[in-house]
Formats: C-alpha cells, structure tokens, sequence
C-alpha cells in the first residue's frame, strides 16, 4: 500500500521554529513596539494626575505633598496659568500616547504581515512537497481555508493581540500599584474582584476553543463546495441541478452559522461577566471612596484619580476577555497550519540524489507493485522493460493500471514493492527534479493556465526561448490556430484555458510537454475527449516527435495500434498480453476482445 504523509515526531515544531526565526529577523520592530507600550501604559497611568492637581491643589488650594512638592513652582504662577500648564498637560499626554500607539500599531502590524507573508510560502511549498495521495484524500477548500483564512487570524495575533495583551497587562500591574500606594484599603477591594473574574473568563474561554474549531472545520467544507460546484459549474447547468447544489451549500453554511452562533453566545457571555463586575466595582469604588474622602483619609483628587484608575482598570480587563477569545480562535487556527507543517513527504530526495541528464531513455519495471491506502493493489507484481526508443502502447479496461505506472515513472507515488529503472538505474536515486525534467507528460485533463499561450507552453521550461517555444508548437500541431489568436502566442487564455476548444488545448499541452526536449514522452489518453480531427492531428503530432524518444501512450482509441512497436495489455495490475497490433489480433485473446468491444 502506498505510505501515507507522516506527522513530525513534534506537533507543532516547525510552526514555532519558523515564529522564532521570523521573531528573531524582526527584531528592531519588536523592540520598538516595546517601548512604544511602555509609554502608552505610563501615558495611561500619568493621564488622570492632572486632574488630580486641578481639583486639590489648584481649586481646593490644598498643599502639595511631599511626592509632589516639584510641581510648587507650578502653583506659584498663580491660579490661570497654573490651570493652563495643567490643562496643557492633559493634552501634551494624550498626543504622546496617540504617537506612541502609531509607532506601536505599525511596528506591530509589520511584524504580523511579515510572519503571515512567511507562513503563507511555507504552507503553499510544503503543498507542493506533499505527494497525490495527502491531496487525493483532502479537501482542496480546507486546505485554501487554511493558507488564506487561518494564517489572516495568527496575523492579527501576532499583529495586534500580542502587544495588545501586554499593553493591558502593564497598563492593570501599573494601575494597581499606584492604587495600593493611594489607599490600600480600597485599592484590595478592587484586586479582590479580579481573581473570580479571570476565573470566568478562563472558564468560558475553553467553551470558545471547542466551538472555534468546529466553527473552522465548517468553514473549510463550505469553500471545499463552492471550489468545487464552481470549477464543475457547467456540469451542473447542463445537468439542472442549481436547486440541488444550492441546498447542499445551505446545509454547510447553516452548520457554519449554528458553531459560529454558538462561538459567540460564549464570547458574550465573558463580555457580559466582565460589564457586571466592572459596574459593580465601580459603584462600590465610589461609595467606599467617598467614605474615605469624607473621613480625610482621601481627597477629592485622589478619589477622581482611583475612581479613573478603577474605569480604567475594568477596561483592560473587558479586552483581555475579548482577547482570550480571539487567541482561542487564534490557537485553533495555529494548529490547523501546523497539521501541515508538520507532515513528512512521504516522496522525498536522496540524501546523495544522482542528476538525470540526457538518458537513452530504457525503463525496467521489475516486480512493481502498488495500491492506495485502504485499497486493493492495483499494480500486482508487475516486471516488464521498454527499450530506449521504443513506441509503447499501453491498452485495457478503467482500472487496470494504465495511468498509475505512468504516476510511478514520475514518483508521483512510490511502489509499495520492486523498483522502476531509468538507464539501469532505480529511479529513487535520482532527484525528482531530474527525473522530471526529463519526462514530458501529457494528461488525459488537458489543465492549462489563465497566462499567455506563451507562458503555458514554457511551463515545464520557464527559460525557453521563443525559437524553442515555437517549434514545439508546431511540432505540436499548434502553432497555426495560435497565430491566429488575437495576440497570438501572447494572448491571455481564460481560467483553466476555458477559451480553447478541447483539441486544442490538448495540442498546447503536447507542445508544453515537448517544449522540454524529453528523452521520455508520456501521454495518458490524449485523444479520449477531442473531437476526430484534432485526434488525427495529435496522431500525427506524435509521429512526427518521436524522433528516437522512449514514447509511453496510454491509448483509449485502438484504431492506431499499428503505428506502435509494442502493444501492452494490461488486466488487473499485470500485463496479460504483449506484442505488435497484428500479432496479438492474431492470438485472439484479451487485446482482441477490447478491438471488439470498441467498435460493437
């Protein structure tokens, strides 16, 4: 059975790995949207002391305690101007505070977009690292969800949040200590508040958690339909069945809507808690406060500063609930991405990987054999060799394992047993890259680009000249409808090459394959979905390129079989029968019976 992706032996190393090398790249942002907090919080600590001067020592005339005994050249200045340096004060504080949360906000914001700009082409290569068998058994909208959805919500964690939380931490030890140096005894009912207070929080947060990731998980099946009714739309038109498919959609966009409603009634319930608290605190604050004021343990001033504080204190407390919901969402969607960071290909270079360059082009399976996971074999034992240069054509019913050897060629997938050479050599010892390069390919779904014919023709060879790319598209059979396109080879095809007839899709994706110069040419049923005269001129195409190269054609269309060396046969896994088109006609047997049932 083929070997599916493994997990790293440590969920989430390489997730955290890759945080701490960005973290330690941006270091001078970092350090800057540090200080910049510490001034924000000791803006927001200094903020209500003015008001504090006002009240006691300017309206009330009370004198200046000792702490503050610096400011009497303040007071000496008389009444008005010593109200306007006050007032001037207040200002001069709140138009640091908004410069510093700027330079905070920037410095921060740069930091997230840089992890997530990191993130985002670490998880799309290590898509393309992963094998067939991790993308044929997932979902293409969850694995969208999480390269544009869950990397957007560790942007904003690492953007915002982070320094947010500190910034609320600081801004609730500050506040506090400057309370208990007021009057401890109010300043205790205060804290007292606190504990029981996070405790609810922490306690509803793992609500939060649990409907997040259920939230998430909907989310990635609702795009995973979308994906997939969109790039099949005009199935679903022929067919009229847009009543049907918007049903399924609605059933997963209420399933999203129940956890995302569920989500929320939690994180409300920890905004509501804190809005509780917070009034009660308050209003005992003041009661307990003015006790104190009338008692002449406070004055006036210190009572607006605590009670201030005391509003000012419940806030930080109100967002770092709101932030605990977030980092909840933020957590979730950090193990989502380390679910695939984490992944072992399981299709992956030799430590001393040989360079295939220029191979006669012999290939030797011997004893192959390979099945998915959960599956049956599909190729059972199966040895044969194809001569360099050799035309090969490889016939039989769905199922018979026609494309999976050419998948194995390639190591698109690895044999569960035997081995495949390439000029003697097991293919394992060669660098996929290599390996590659030296095989054109040309699939049954002829997939093209929306970019110019040109950049899809030189897809394989992002280097080839012009000369190149036009002699393979006329090697191709191409280059006459291509000129005759508005911009010829630099006209813009549609999504998926929707702006081409099958044929001549087809002939571009030969053209593509052939614009690499292969010493191997292997086509999965290249004529299965064209109409007769674009077949025919892929026949000839074909002909004509072949020109020494080792050529493997998985054939739908027996009609001709004459125009290959070799005819191969194959029936459950294995080859059942080989030789010339007239030979095996000859013998009767399994190759007979397809001619026959081809053209009943």
């Amino acid at each position: 059975m083929n070997t599916p992706n493994r997990p790293a032996v440590r969920p989430g190393s390489r997730l955290r790995a890759l945080v701490r090398e960005c973290l330690a790249e941006q270091r001078l942002a970092i350090v800057l949207a540090t200080l910049a907090l510490a001034g924000v919080v000791l803006a927001d600590v200094l903020a209500p002391w003015p008001l504090k001067i006002i009240f006691d020592h300017i309206l009330l005339a009370r004198p200046l305690p000792a702490t503050l005994a610096w400011l009497q050249p303040l007071l000496a200045l008389g009444t008005w101007p010593a109200l306007g340096v006050s007032a001037a004060a207040i200002a001069v504080i709140a138009l640091v505070a908004g410069a510093l949360s700027y330079l905070q906000l920037y410095t921060s914001a740069k930091l997230g977009h840089r992890i997530t700009w990191r993130l985002r082409v670490e998880l799309f290569a290590q898509l393309q690292r992963l094998s067939l068998a991790f993308h044929r058994d997932s979902r293409s909208g969850e694995l969208i969800t999480k390269v544009a959805g869950d990397t957007n919500l560790l942007r904003d964690m690492f953007s915002d949040w982070a320094l947010t939380l500190g910034r609320h931490a600081l801004t609730l030890v500050a506040m506090l200590a400057v309370m208990f140096m007021l009057n401890w005894q109010l300043a205790l009912v205060v804290a007292a508040s606190l504990p029981p207070l996070l405790g609810v929080i922490f306690w509803l947060n793992r609500r939060v958690k649990a409907t997040v990731r259920e939230q998430r998980r909907h989310e990635g099946r609702m795009t995973s339909r979308l994906n997939e009714v969109l790039s099949s739309i005009a199935l679903v038109q022929a067919f009229g069945r847009q009543g049907f498919e918007e049903d399924r959609f609605r059933s997963e966009i209420e399933a999203n809507y129940d956890s995302g409603m569920r989500s929320t009634r939690s994180a409300g319930a920890i905004v509501k808690a804190i809005a509780v608290v917070s009034a009660a605190g308050t209003a005992l604050t003041v009661l307990l406060g003015a006790r104190e004021v009338l008692a002449g343990r406070l004055t006036p001033g210190e009572l607006l500063v605590f009670v201030t504080y005391v509003t000012s204190l419940y806030k930080p407390v109100r967002d770092l609930g709101r932030l605990a919901t977030k980092f909840s969402r933020a957590g979730v969607s950090a193990q989502r991405v380390a679910e695939i960071l984490d992944l072992e290909p399981d299709i992956a270079d030799a430590p001393d990987a040989l360079e295939l360059a220029r191979p006669s082009g012999e290939i030797v399976f011997e004893n192959v054999s390979f099945g998915y996971a959960g599956g049956r074999p599909v190729i059972e034992g199966l040895s044969l060799r194809i001569a360099a240069g050799e035309r090969v054509a490889l016939v039989g019913a769905s199922g018979a394992g026609k494309s999976t050897l050419v998948n194995l060629l390639l190591r698109l997938y690895e044999p569960s047993a035997g081995r495949i050479l390439i000029d003697g050599i097991d293919i394992r010892r060669y660098s996929r890259a290599s390996l590659r390069r030296e095989i054109g390919i040309v699939l049954q779904d002829n997939m093209l680009f929306g970019v110019s014919v040109r950049e899809n023709i030189a897809y394989g060879r992002p280097d080839a000249p012009t000369e190149a790319i036009e002699a393979a598209a006329r090697a191709a059979r191409a280059h006459e409808f291509i000129v005759d396109l508005p911009q010829g080879y630099d006209t813009e095809l549609g999504e998926r090459g929707a702006t081409l007839s099958g044929g001549q899709r087809q002939r571009l994706c030969l053209a593509r394959a052939l614009v690499k110069e292969p010493a191997i040419l292997a086509m999965d049923e290249p004529t299965a979905s064209i109409d007769p005269v674009s077949a025919q001129l892929i026949h000839e195409a074909v002909a004509r390129v072949h020109r020494g190269r080792t050529l493997i054609v998985i054939a739908h269309d027996l009609a001709d079989m004459a125009a290959y060396d070799r005819v191969l046969v194959l029936k459950g896994g294995r080859v059942v029968e080989q030789g010339t088109h007239e030979a095996l006609l000859r013998e009767r047997g399994a190759y007979l019976a397809l001619v026959e049932r081809r053209h009943a």
